[in-house]
């Protein structure tokens, strides 16, 4: 179904207490006796007054913050919520979530049911009983999020094998998640926070940046944290990933949009195509005119 539901003919379990949403609903009428049936799930960026108080629920479920604060009630516990937190509920069990008002949350969320949603839960760290549940914290957390867009981009897409990908891609997610957690007792770093930040920056913002210089002028930090945050979190320098972003585009527009390299050397802002081919090679190995020739 449409990530673009109307508010009034959501599902009743659903939030209306969100200022923006991207959603799918693959099937809400799932079979309880399959091993893993995906139900729904999305990200939402909650309003200030975000309060879920909740005494039952239909599914198992597990969320992600991705930014902002906010606190969990569950199981007789409660815990502060911050980027790379992850927690998670099931049938029967009360639980409320409350949003920091200062600092709002955008959480990513996905329901499931099935034989097997117990143990996954239960293999994560997030399920300690039958009706006990945990929040935990996880390092990497983009790597959680290309997941869960990767699900959403999956889910909402038409076809007999949509249901079978993001059910394998539910199995990746709770693979990551037990690669990620971090020891009891941990919190993710300020400094993660930062680099999240700066990170989807480049994402949104590609185009319109040629130096790392410009990334740090952008995002309010000297080229030297910007260099110490990518040196600490990621598996490459700041100006790497953006030269990324960037020969990933231009990958896409030398193969589907039929442009020439000069062309699209021209668009990406570089001086002169040799300096573009340069820059492709550097990313991909190749000179951008054999992957034109390649894709004809």
């Amino acid at each position: 179904m449409s990530q673009n539901t109307p508010s009034e003919s959501l599902p009743p379990f659903v939030s209306r207490q969100v200022t923006e949403a991207r959603r799918f609903f693959l099937n809400l009428d799932p079979s309880r006796q399959a091993a893993l049936e995906v139900v729904c799930g999305g990200v939402e960026r909650m309003r200030a007054e975000y309060v879920i108080d909740r005494k039952d629920f239909p599914y198992f479920a597990v969320e992600l913050v991705a930014e902002g604060e906010g606190v969990l009630a569950i199981s007789g516990e409660k815990y502060a919520l911050s980027a790379g937190s992850l927690f998670a509920y099931g049938p029967r069990v009360p639980h409320t979530i409350r949003n920091r008002a200062d600092n709002p949350m955008r959480k990513y969320y996905l329901d499931f049911v099935g034989t097997r949603a117990a143990k996954l839960l239960q293999s994560a760290g997030l399920r300690t009983g039958a009706k006990r549940y945990s929040a935990i914290a996880v390092g990497g957390l983009h790597e959680l999020t290309d997941i869960f867009e990767m699900l959403i981009r999956e889910a909402s897409e038409t076809g007999p094998i949509a249901s079978s990908i993001s059910e394998s891609l539910t199995q990746l997610l709770f693979l990551k998640i037990q690669q990620l957690r971090l020891p009891k007792g941990s919190s993710m770093p300020r400094a993660y926070t930062t680099y999240e930040r700066v990170r989807r920056y480049i994402e949104e913002n590609y185009l319109v940046l040629d130096t790392a210089q410009d990334v740090a002028d952008q995002c309010e930090i000297t080229s030297v944290y910007l260099s110490r945050l990518f040196s600490r979190f990621a598996d490459c320098g700041a100006y790497q990933f953006l030269l990324q972003r960037k020969m990933n585009y231009a990958a896409g527009l030398l193969m589907n949009e039929g442009l020439l390299v000069k062309d699209v050397a021209m668009k990406l802002g570089f001086a002169d195509p040799f300096q573009f081919s340069r820059s492709f090679k550097r990313v991909y190995g190749i000179p951008p005119t054999r992957l034109v020739s390649t894709g004809q």
